[in-house]
């Protein structure tokens, strides 16, 4: 069976991705996912926090530095244990001399001043791609939807300019009409959507009257409205699509090529199950396509989404009916 896939444009071996997360901090985390199959390695993300943080301290400017949401640094560790921007460029450096599977290189800001710059740094340290993540809560009641839109924009156009290796984005769902909006991200220089990106909400413990910042891996369940949207997307923009939310086994793989992604991002279930569920997770993979008959992933790629099916509104709206018909 083949499992070859085509992710912005490279060449993977696998459309099982290691998606962005604390796994692939060390040089033998990222050594042993290409050796158990990963196709490729999404780095833990660089914030803008630390990159503004590692400015401030070399200017003596850490008091008075602006910050598109300044109260974001009150929620950081302390400054020694930020993660340091140079550093994160050798381990790209590292990781490029070891191992031949694609390696991107994830930012995480919410703005479009300097901090972009790292971008380019990352290119020139040997990542193949970009990852941007643009962890943006719209909290103020005087900033519309428009303002949220072209600052997202802005950021990308930023980036580009930066960079000549592919720009893939990392989307929240939360967009009224998130088509128009991908639509505006591939103008803007996006060559790919990551569907999507999980909000890690707090909660509160009643006792203590503190704010809880555990992390709670993804299930399953959540596939569908990331299922939904790159069944929607797919065939209509020229991007790349991964499924990045409740990957769990190599059914969500399944399901996310059905609908149309390219790849499909998982870190959960390597958490749960260790590195070396990769293995599984690929040997799964190939015996359902052996017992379907596909012996590539382009044969049935897309073959779910709604550009697949024979009335596209029932995609949309008759699946929703019958759904809530189904509990009667």
């Amino acid at each position: 069976m083949n499992l070859e896939t085509s992710y912005l444009g490279l060449k993977l071996n696998s459309p099982i991705v290691v998606s962005a997360c604390s796994l692939s901090d060390t040089l033998e985390n990222i050594v042993k996912m290409e050796d158990c199959g990963a196709g490729a390695v999404v780095m833990f993300s660089l914030f803008e926090e630390h990159i503004r943080s590692e400015e401030a301290k070399h200017h003596g400017l850490h008091a008075g530095h602006r910050f598109a949401v300044s109260e974001a640094m009150d929620f950081l560790p302390e400054q020694k244990s930020l993660r340091n921007p140079y550093e994160y460029l050798e381990k790209i450096r590292k990781a490029k001399s070891r191992v031949g599977i694609p390696i991107f290189g994830s930012l995480n800001g919410i703005s479009s001043e300097g901090w972009v710059e790292y971008a380019r740094l990352m290119e020139e340290a040997g990542a193949d791609g970009i990852e941007l993540n643009i962890f943006f809560i719209a909290g103020n009641m005087d900033i519309s939807s428009g303002e949220v839109e072209k600052q997202y924009v802005q950021i990308i156009q930023a980036i580009r300019q930066e960079i000549d290796i592919p720009l893939t984005i990392k989307l929240n769902p939360y967009f009224s009409a998130l088509g128009n909006m991908a639509m505006h991200m591939e103008n803007a220089g996006a060559n790919g959507l990551v569907l999507f990106n999980r909000f890690y909400q707090p909660d509160f413990d009643i006792n203590d009257l503190v704010i809880k910042t555990d992390l709670q891996l993804s299930e399953a369940t959540e596939i569908r409205l990331p299922l939904l949207w790159t069944g929607l997307l797919y065939g209509k923009t020229k991007m790349s699509l991964a499924g990045n939310t409740g990957v769990q086994s190599a059914v969500e793989v399944i399901k996310y090529i059905l609908a149309g992604a390219d790849v499909a991002m998982t870190a959960s279930a390597l958490y749960k199950n260790g590195i070396e569920y990769l293995k599984t997770m690929n040997w799964e993979l190939k015996e359902w396509m052996n017992r379907m008959g596909f012996d590539d992933l382009h044969v049935f790629r897309g073959i779910m989404s709604q550009r697949r099916v024979s009335n596209p509104i029932a995609y949309e709206r008759a699946n929703y009916i019958k759904i809530l018909e189904s509990k009667k």
